[in-house]
């Protein structure tokens, strides 16, 4: 057998394992999110009160509290996880850089700015654009800021540098002007942080449905794509040999990773380094290979974004933590350890 087949096999026992210790430990963070915040129940109780709400619907206080409040919420944290960590995996092929991410193309930003410019407008007061119009004005936003960053990349010459460059310039310009929004809207600026730094709070059942289908349908689109991500790994020349469009499946795959980022920004907010250090943590694991990379990394970052989440809503109870900030300090000393150790190899 040759050394490539053999790290494939590797890969594909250590996918196994990833999956065969992921789905118990998502079964158990479901669990203790389920059980615990600002009102604490056993686990077998949440259970039992599952089982109950199953046959006969919340009926009980601690039934609407999970079915209402907390499941929803752990379930919208584990589709988030999905949907950021394959677009981190999708721009970090398509740039050929593992130390990227999917807000690299100015989305966040842009998304940030169109939710804050929704909550300071006057309209976003009320229920119903509060649960709608911040979204899909922050949706709106990621879209332009793209919009962008494309035009910018292309008019530069179309290189996946040429992305990540001009997502820096929009991602200044739209920061520069939610910053100036914040400060003419002083009275809005607890609840803008907090859709700035990301917050699972506000997911309704309604909003879970809108939220999950399309994630899963994007991320299994990429997924479809695995072995053309793996063609594109080899270089630009050689994919063309091999009947790849090159230009074409980048551009495509930047769009559909953009709408997949600026989708989870919208209901969430800006939840940083899941992007980044999932994916990487994957590639650790089973290697290089997207069609083990893809799934791996949907296993590991639903775990770490509910673990994110559940973290926030924990450490320092009644008052909850942005989970963005969680990650943030659960990823910078990461990212600086992946700088430090693997910057060199991705030098221009």
């Amino acid at each position: 057998m040759s050394d490539s087949g053999s790290l494939i096999n590797k890969g594909k026992h250590r996918l196994l394992m990833v999956i065969a210790i992921g789905l118990p430990l998502i079964v158990l963070i479901f669990s203790i999110s389920l059980a615990f915040g600002p009102v604490k129940m056993n686990i077998p109780d949440v259970w039992q009160s599952i089982i109950n709400i199953i046959k006969y619907g919340p009926e009980t206080g601690h039934e609407r509290i999970i079915y209402y409040l907390r499941m929803p919420r752990v379930l919208g944290a584990f589709a988030i996880g999905i949907g950021l960590s394959i677009a981190g995996a999708v721009f970090q092929a398509i740039i050929r850089n593992p130390l990227v991410d999917p807000y690299i193309t100015g989305v966040s930003s842009g998304a940030g700015f169109g939710a804050v410019m929704a909550m300071t407008s006057g309209i976003a007061v009320t229920a119903i654009s509060i649960n709608y119009f911040v979204p899909v004005a922050a949706f709106v936003g990621g879209l332009v800021a793209f919009s962008f960053t494309f035009m910018i990349a292309e008019g530069s010459g179309g290189r996946a540098i040429n992305y990540v460059l001009g997502g820096v310039i929009v991602g200044m310009g739209f920061g520069s002007l939610t910053t100036i929004l914040m400060i003419l809207s002083d009275d809005q600026v607890h609840r803008i942080l907090m859709f700035l730094f990301g917050s699972f709070t506000g997911i309704t059942w309604a909003k879970l449905w809108i939220i999950i289908i399309p994630i899963l349908v994007m991320s299994a689109v990429v997924l479809f794509y695995a072995r053309e991500f793996n063609v594109v790994l080899l270089g630009d020349e050689q994919a063309r040999q091999l009947g790849l469009n090159v230009k074409r499946f980048k551009i495509s795959m930047l769009v559909l990773a953009s709408l997949l980022t600026s989708f989870c920004v919208a209901f969430v907010g800006i939840i940083g380094f899941v992007g980044l250090i999932v994916p990487h943590t994957a590639r650790m694991i089973v290697g290089g290979d997207h069609r083990l990379l893809l799934p791996a990394s949907m296993v590991i970052g639903a775990i770490i974004m509910a673990v994110a989440d559940l973290i926030a809503k924990l450490a320092y109870v009644p008052v909850e933590l942005p989970v963005g900030a969680i990650m943030t300090l659960i990823g910078v000393p990461f990212f600086a350890y992946l700088l430090m150790r693997r910057g060199k190899e991705y030098a221009a």
